[in-house]
């Protein structure tokens, strides 16, 4: 008779539990906690998942910072982005040269002159 895995599976937890049961039934209150391996392995277990997903994740998320957009790639080298930017950059320089600054002399500090007081009358 050939068992299948699963089946195998199931026999072997079912006996693991049965044992289990017979040793929590069977100990003495004053016996306090034993070294009980399951408990130990149930927490392996648990740490060891977690740390399976958290690397996961890590590795994901670095391998998609390398990759680059297909669609940033293309903007770069875009020759109408390139033209819009030195279309952009030539009305800038173009506004600057027609900006002008007016002075207005009568306004210009003197350090001469004196401010005129107001009589009192």
């Amino acid at each position: 008779l050939v068992l299948s895995n699963s089946t195998a599976l199931d026999l072997l937890l079912s006996k693991l539990l049965q044992n289990y049961l017979e040793q929590t039934n069977s100990s003495a209150p004053s016996q306090g906690r034993g070294g009980n391996s399951l408990e130990i392995v149930y927490v392996l277990l648990m740490v060891g998942l977690f740390g399976f997903f958290t690397v996961g994740v890590m590795v994901t998320n670095l391998r998609s910072r390398r990759a680059p957009d297909p669609y940033d790639t293309y903007m770069d080298t875009d020759l109408w982005h390139r033209k819009d930017r030195e279309q952009f950059q030539a009305r800038i320089m173009e506004n600057y040269k027609l900006c002008c600054v007016f002075e207005n002399q009568l306004v210009v500090e003197q350090p001469g002159a004196q401010i005129p007081e107001e009589k009192s009358p």
